[in-house]
């Protein structure tokens, strides 16, 4: 748990840094435009968070390091591949030019890099008909950089209000931990606490009043480390099915290619043009009907922050039966396909109108939380 601690420890610090800092970096890293579709913020707010929790992770990997026994080979390279995602996100933070071809390119080169120097790979995936196949020369390379490259952009498809993304990230990272410490994988464990340290340090002030954002740098860096712990998991442990870190991240995943399909097929759309009719979306504008119609910054606050438990709770739904039957391949299997028609029932009652009314909030009972800035 030391790990746990010096990671969040420096992550929130780092992360308290650059929100009382907000003023002087503001004009560089200050999420400004607050009018697009996916805006749901009402000032100013600095989106480099993803500034924190690397420090958090930095601070964590070289106590770390001093470990008995520890790989420090193996660490060093999750990190530097971890710095290629992460720096990419980060520049598209502070400048807002980096095309989402761009960042997936870092994504895949950032993969690459866990693959050549650590052996990250994707070598089995209990699907039938795929198994076979990864046996063929480049497949099983070219599955894994579309994999890492996938989870880090579905963290990021996810990233819409305050501490959705982050808890989401932390809730996986801790079931990574649970699965490591069951087989024994030191290296996996003491990885994924770091990384859930350093989220929970950011998450204490990007939650619930929104003083900083994740920010690409943070939501790509955080997707990485999901998805090259769970191939590595999987990779060095046998007893662990490769459908446990499928049905854990499935929530950001089905919901990336949701979109897709709704954009490209559906509407004809290029599928990286931004829209509101993510689900985290249409929450926030159809089951918080308590506030619509309303602008002040209170109330944009507190139906912000009032959107992500919806959320963590749907993330939880596929974590806590991932986590229960981790070496069960045929009950996971079962679980993502149950979640998938859950998802898609739920998206399809919100559009309707016809959510149940136990997941609508009407009313103003809970006191109206107070902009911190």
């Amino acid at each position: 748990m030391t790990l746990l601690f010096i990671s969040f420890v420096a992550a929130f610090l780092a992360t308290l840094v650059i929100v009382r800092s907000a003023r002087s970096h503001a004009r560089f890293s200050g999420d400004t435009d607050q009018s697009g579709p996916q805006k749901f913020h009402a000032r100013v707010v600095p989106r480099i968070g993803g500034i924190g929790i690397a420090c958090g992770v930095a601070a964590g990997m070289l106590y770390a390091m001093n470990l008995p026994g520890t790989d420090q080979y193996t660490k060093s390279v999750l990190c530097m591949a971890g710095f290629i995602a992460f720096s990419a996100g980060l520049i598209e933070d502070f400048t807002k030019r980096v095309t989402p071809r761009q960042r997936m390119l870092a994504m895949i080169l950032a993969a690459a890099v866990a693959l050549w120097l650590a052996n990250a790979e994707i070598e089995r995936t209990d699907i039938a008909g795929l198994d076979p196949l990864l046996g063929i020369a480049g497949v099983s390379v070219l599955l894994t950089l579309f994999a890492v490259a996938g989870v880090a952009n579905s963290i990021n498809i996810i990233d819409g209000f305050n501490g959705l993304a982050s808890m989401c990230v932390a809730i996986m990272l801790a079931a990574l931990a649970f699965v490591a410490h069951q087989v024994g994988d030191t290296l996996i464990f003491n990885c994924a606490l770091i990384g859930l340290g350093a989220v929970l340090g950011f998450f204490a002030l990007n939650y619930p009043f929104g003083l900083v954002f994740l920010g690409d740098g943070g939501a790509y860096f955080m997707g990485f480390w999901v998805a090259e712990l769970s191939i590595m998991l999987v990779q060095r442990n046998d007893a662990v099915s490769p459908m446990f870190p499928l049905l854990l991240c499935v929530y950001p995943i089905f919901e990336t290619v949701f979109t897709m399909y709704r954009r490209k097929i559906v509407r004809g759309h290029p599928m990286g043009q931004p829209d509101a009719t993510h689900l985290h979306s249409l929450i926030y504008r159809r089951l918080m009907r308590w506030a619509v119609g309303k602008r002040d910054v209170s109330t944009l606050l507190r139906r912000n922050s009032m959107t992500s438990p919806y959320l963590w709770a749907l993330c939880s739904l596929a974590a806590v039966p991932a986590t229960l039957w981790w070496n069960d391949s045929h009950a996971l299997q079962i679980c993502i396909v149950l979640f998938c028609l859950s998802y898609l029932a739920l998206y399809r009652a919100i559009v309707r109108f016809r959510t149940p009314r136990l997941l609508v909030r009407k009313g103003t009972s809970t006191a109206v939380l107070k902009s911190a800035g």
